[in-house]
């Protein structure tokens, strides 16, 4: 794989729309008909002394700062969320996930992109994405398992984060361009699962 495969590669990544089937709204404002529920759902979880709740968001953005769970934690923390579920913020669980915990989380990984300059910035990419895949993603499938029958999954909702939060502010067009060598396998597997017109998701596991 060379420099001139580079432009080859789907570089140009849109926000929603090129989700297909369905298309449901991601990472941007509400419409006016969601935004009493919306902000419901903020007052609440920001007003809840909840200790369920509150171990949760702990335990989300350990795992973005690259921390693990705890032995016997995946055990307390599905619990914890099933017993959200069953209470007035089970709704909103998802809502709050998408537009807050993933936000947090993200910001964190952009950061330790941006602290790299030139080429340095694809290796961190490509390392930042490998973790990203294997260890931050499947362990918040696994956090948050009870959560199930929603419109997008978990996996979605976290790599299509990832692409809009993360890979479109690192102006990967320019990155590629900087590449003199070949580009690691990680950001070809990243792209591919990515893609525009794709699912995020629908890649490999």
């Amino acid at each position: 794989m060379t420099r001139g495969f580079a432009p080859s590669l789907p570089v140009e990544f849109h926000k929603m729309g090129s989700f297909r089937r369905p298309r449901p709204r991601f990472m941007s404002s509400p419409v006016l008909s969601d935004l009493p529920r919306f902000q419901a759902a903020r007052q609440a979880l920001q007003l809840s002394s909840n200790s369920a709740w509150n171990s949760v968001q702990t335990a989300v953005i350990n795992v973005f700062k690259g921390g693990g769970l705890q032995s016997n934690e995946l055990y307390t923390l599905n619990e914890n969320i099933r017993r959200l579920l069953r209470s007035e913020l089970g709704s909103f669980i998802t809502d709050y996930f998408q537009n807050q915990l993933l936000a947090k989380g993200l910001f964190f990984v952009e950061e330790k992109i941006k602290m790299c300059e030139g080429e340095n910035r694809i290796e961190v990419l490509a390392e930042v994405w490998d973790h990203f895949f294997t260890e931050t993603l499947p362990t918040l499938q696994a956090i948050f398992y009870p959560v199930q029958g929603q419109e997008l999954t978990i996996r979605q909702i976290s790599l299509l984060g990832f692409r809009d939060l993360v890979l479109l502010k690192v102006k990967l067009g320019d990155l590629l361009l900087l590449a003199q060598s070949k580009l690691p396998s990680s950001i070809v597997q990243m792209l591919l699962v990515l893609q525009p017109g794709g699912t995020p998701g629908s890649g490999p596991r």
